[in-house]
């Protein structure tokens, strides 16, 4: 066993990260602390309660500890990102991005090529990137390419070599594409200075390249230059465009990194937003497996590391969807409340939301059991219950000013519905419009009878109306003894407030919630299959009062009549020897007078 107390003894107050080795001396979890000590310590704690099951299995698996102590919370939370990446420890969260992503390269060279590449070579070349999005990194080289006249070819254009007239220039030359600097016909300060106005567009400088290009189309135009100003002209609106699509906050936003979070239960997913000049310049969503159950907190600390350090963001300011905590001279971690900012979290956190739906729906489309245990696991959560709500029963009434009530149950398993286990009540011991009454019967009944064949109790029981309704349920429960074995709730049907019983105060669910769209559901399913059944029980009681003004026809004959024949319609309609199959003589006679004199002679 590991020694946990002998290994505490030397670990100091102070921020840092940790490692934790298991017996074969592999690292199986790095973590990062304000305080190595404190937090090493919580996970020894007997009755953590805050330790979940996968977490006890690493403890168990600990056999030594390491730990560096760094100057700030920060320089820990950056070297535990790099310590992740290298080791890849068996119980830190795992970043899914399996794909080496394009850059866009500029050359390092005499008059620099620019193109696309999926390798990074240490050679003085700049790259830019990585772009997520082939297709937008392939719009920007699209404009590059329309916008500035560049050599494509891999000649050495030394000065030496061009010179000496080594080159001829090619066919992009003769359709206006480069402007053959192989043969000299254009400066290297001519060339860079393209160069540098790329750099300022692929950096969120566009605004800047524009207002410049404006001056020289006026300039050139006043010097009767109207080829060059024709020219000009062209890149400016290419530009233009390009910037109109870009720019979505005030270009005062000089340069910012914009996260954010949705997380499940044992996924999450960041969404990143690198900003340059009011312009988003990269965006990455990514999917986080977890681990440990880690928090928000420290998946999205983790995410911040990473996409950082991807991107080689220099960026002094974060913007997040929640305070992290972090305190650091170097960098300012913003919680924007309102205004442009804000606005810029808002756009990141509707693309995070859009990828975390299209990969579930992914997932569930492959799997539909994890769109259930999901599902399942967020009801549980939502609801406050104590396991899952496999088995889902709702109670609903129904009655007419008092006559013909009846109540029905329907049965949800694994969120859907399970028509066979429907059942409804004809009420026996309630008289009048009572609905408590008769909730209290029908929730007696339906588990006095479950518990008399030993059939499985459902996780949830749901009630169809406000507290009465749930407090007569409860009173049954109480009275089986039963209600400590499962959860009950009742739903209001006006403001969709759900009721726990003994709590003042509703539950609100937010409208879009799964839950309560499954919880609507089940009162609507009640609700249809109650008043289905009562609309029957209720025609066959006003069919059956018609009968029995019938000479010679009471109430038993009645309902023999209508069982037989199915409705009043086929009785009137049927012929002597038909009616002698359920009744005598007379009163086939008597049925068949009534109906005749009913009808009118001759009719």
């Amino acid at each position: 066993m590991f020694d946990y107390k002998a290994a505490l003894k030397n670990i100091p107050h102070k921020p840092g990260i940790y490692q934790y080795y298991d017996e074969t001396g592999e690292i199986i979890y790095i973590g990062k602390a304000k305080d190595l000590k404190n937090r090493v310590s919580s996970y020894f704690i007997k009755d953590n309660y805050k330790i979940n099951a996968k977490t006890k299995v690493l403890v168990s698996k600990i056999r030594n500890v390491t730990f560096t102590i760094v100057d700030s919370e920060v320089d820990a939370w950056l070297l535990e990102n790099s310590l992740i990446k290298k080791h890849k420890p068996r119980y830190n969260v795992l970043l899914k991005d399996d794909k080496t992503y394009p850059w866009i390269v500029i050359k390092n060279e005499r008059f620099p090529r620019i193109h696309s590449t999926r390798r990074l070579v240490k050679d003085g070349s700049k790259y830019l990137g990585p772009y997520p999005s082939v297709a937008m990194m392939h719009s920007i080289l699209d404009l590059i390419k329309d916008s500035y006249q560049l050599r494509t070819c891999n000649l050495a254009l030394t000065q030496a070599n061009i010179a000496a007239g080594k080159f001829r220039a090619c066919l992009e030359y003769q359709i206006g594409n480069c402007k053959a600097p192989c043969e000299g016909l254009q400066t290297e300060n001519d060339y860079l200075d393209s160069i540098n106005e790329i750099k300022d567009i692929l950096n969120g400088k566009t605004g800047q390249v524009v207002k410049q290009l404006k001056t020289k189309i006026n300039e050139a135009a006043e010097e009767l230059n109207f080829e060059l100003a024709h020219q000009l002209q062209k890149k400016y609106e290419l530009l233009e465009n390009y910037q109109s699509k870009s720019t979505i906050v005030n270009s005062s936003i000089t340069e910012v990194d914009v996260f954010s979070i949705a997380s499940e239960e044992k996924i999450a997913f960041v969404n990143y937003l690198k900003v340059m000049h009011g312009t988003i310049i990269q965006t990455q969503t990514i999917e986080i497996k977890k681990r440990l159950d880690e928090s928000d907190d420290e998946l999205l600390m983790l995410a911040i590391s990473e996409f950082r350090s991807r991107y080689n963001s220099t960026s002094k300011e974060i913007i997040v969807p929640f305070d992290l905590g972090i305190k650091d001279d170097k960098l300012k971690f913003t919680v924007p409340k309102s205004g442009e900012k804000k606005n810029l979290l808002d756009l990141s956190l509707k693309n995070v939301l859009f990828f975390k739906k299209d990969k579930i729906d992914q997932y569930e489309k492959l799997n539909p059991e994890i769109r259930t245990e999901r599902l399942l696991t967020k009801m549980q959560k939502d609801l406050h219950l104590s396991e899952l709500p496999r088995h889902i029963e709702c109670f609903d009434n129904s009655n007419f000013h008092g006559k013909y009530p009846v109540s029905a149950i329907v049965v949800f398993k694994d969120a859907k519905p399970s028509k066979k286990d429907y059942r409804h009540f004809n009420v026996k011991t309630v008289e009048g419009p009572n609905d408590f009454a008769t909730m209290e019967e029908a929730v007696f009944r339906r588990y006095k009878r479950l518990l008399e064949e030993e059939q499985p109790l459902p996780q949830l029981i749901i009630i169809d109306g406000g507290k009465g309704q749930l407090s007569s349920a409860v009173k049954s429960l109480k009275k089986l003894g039963i209600y400590e074995k499962l959860a009950v709730i009742g739903i209001a049907k006006k403001l969709e407030e759900l009721y726990y019983p003994g709590d003042q105060y509703p539950l609100h669910l937010d409208k879009k919630s799964e839950t309560l769209k499954v919880i609507q559901h089940l009162r609507d399913e009640a609700h249809r299959f109650g008043i289905t059944f009562h609309r029957k029980k209720r025609d066959q009681g006003t069919l059956r009062t018609e009968l029995e003004m019938i000479d010679g026809i009471g109430k038993t004959t009645a309902e023999k009549l209508l069982k037989h024949f199915k409705s009043v319609k086929k009785i009137k309609q049927a012929l002597e020897h038909e009616l002698l199959e359920v009744v005598n003589l007379k009163q086939a006679n008597a049925i068949i007078d009534f109906f005749k004199s009913e009808t009118g002679p001759d009719n």
